[in-house]
């Protein structure tokens, strides 16, 4: 098993400059007050595609060579991860599908269509995703990019947390607190390299929707736990059947807990980050806000940084969120 070091992501900052998004780091009076700290947000809301989902997918394919990008690039994704592999192909010039679940967000299926990738449907309330995905690969071929069990895709999703550190160490501040939104660990072991690296002693958390904690039990039982299902919540971007087994390999090691929070305080998180921020962020992209809002209040330590995942919410999830 390849499990990436931090020179990876370094090196993966260095493919993606100029392609990615250099997002800032963003402070709201109203959410320190409330939590009594100083709390810096990433928005990857604003990054392309919508997510940070395009720095792990332009990384991994920027390594494929021109053969392997000819044989087509295979993906399986609620949504982010499609959107973020298709662009990231038609950057490259190569044909993408995408094994998608049939419930997944309407934004995401027309956004990823748009960036020219193919999408091949199945049920994830009845059927298994891998299983799918592996019918898929033995008919018709390609290069599969697993959304976050993927060493190139983890050091991608690593640049993350290497901006929060460079940003954070460039106002002489010291990060104390770090909360990731989480679903298979990719985002959440990449941005753990970066961070542990800069900020040694800082406390990582995973963050993840209630029903849904696979990595806060698997931390704590200090093995692969996997969930009952994989639908029925409203944060639909972090919901997966358990932890990748190479980011698990690092966040098992640096991560101090899993932070759990439901659906609702996901949806107020959202609308908090409208109202205060002026940002458009979907559930599973505001678990990691909601968990702050929550447990930051009785933590010691000054500074805390946070990620907003994503953006790509249907206008009714939306308007839900803001009218609760």
């Amino acid at each position: 098993m390849q499990v990436p070091t931090i020179d990876d992501v370094n090196r993966a900052a260095e493919r993606i400059r100029g392609e990615a998004v250099r997002t800032p780091l963003l402070r709201s009076d109203a959410l320190d007050q409330m939590v009594g700290k100083k709390v810096f947000l990433k928005p990857e809301c604003l990054q392309r595609t919508g997510s940070f989902k395009f720095r792990g997918a332009y990384n991994a394919i920027s390594q494929l060579s021109k053969d392997e990008c000819d044989k087509g690039i295979v993906a399986s994704s609620s949504g982010n991860h499609a959107q973020g592999i298709a662009e990231a192909a038609r950057l490259f010039g190569a044909n993408a599908t995408i094994i998608m679940p049939s419930d997944a967000p309407k934004m995401k299926v027309h956004r990823t269509q748009a960036s020219g990738a193919e999408i091949v449907y199945y049920d994830r309330a009845s059927e298994d995703r891998d299983l799918a995905v592996a019918e898929f690969m033995n008919e018709k071929g390609g290069v599969f990019i697993h959304p976050f069990n993927n060493p190139n895709v983890i050091a991608g999703q690593g640049t993350v947390g290497l901006e929060i550190a460079e940003d954070l160490q460039n106002m002489g501040l010291e990060l104390d607190h770090m909360v990731i939104c989480t679903g298979g660990g990719g985002l959440t072991s990449g941005v753990t390299l970066a961070i542990k690296h800069h900020f040694p002693d800082a406390k990582i958390y995973s963050s993840e929707p209630a029903g849904f904690d696979d990595y806060a039990r698997s931390l704590k039982s200090g093995s692969i736990e996997t969930n009952a299902s994989t639908a029925g919540s409203v944060c639909d971007a972090v919901i997966s059947p358990s932890p990748g087994p190479i980011g698990f390999e690092i966040n098992r090691k640096h991560l101090s807990g899993g932070l759990v929070v439901t659906d609702e305080e996901a949806l107020d998180a959202v609308r908090f980050a409208f109202e205060e921020l002026k940002l458009v962020v979907e559930p599973g992209g505001a678990v990691a806000l909601a968990s702050v809002i929550k447990y930051a209040p009785e933590w010691d330590g000054d500074v805390v940084a946070l990620t907003l995942s994503g953006g790509n919410v249907d206008p009714a999830m939306f308007d839900r969120a803001i009218s609760n």
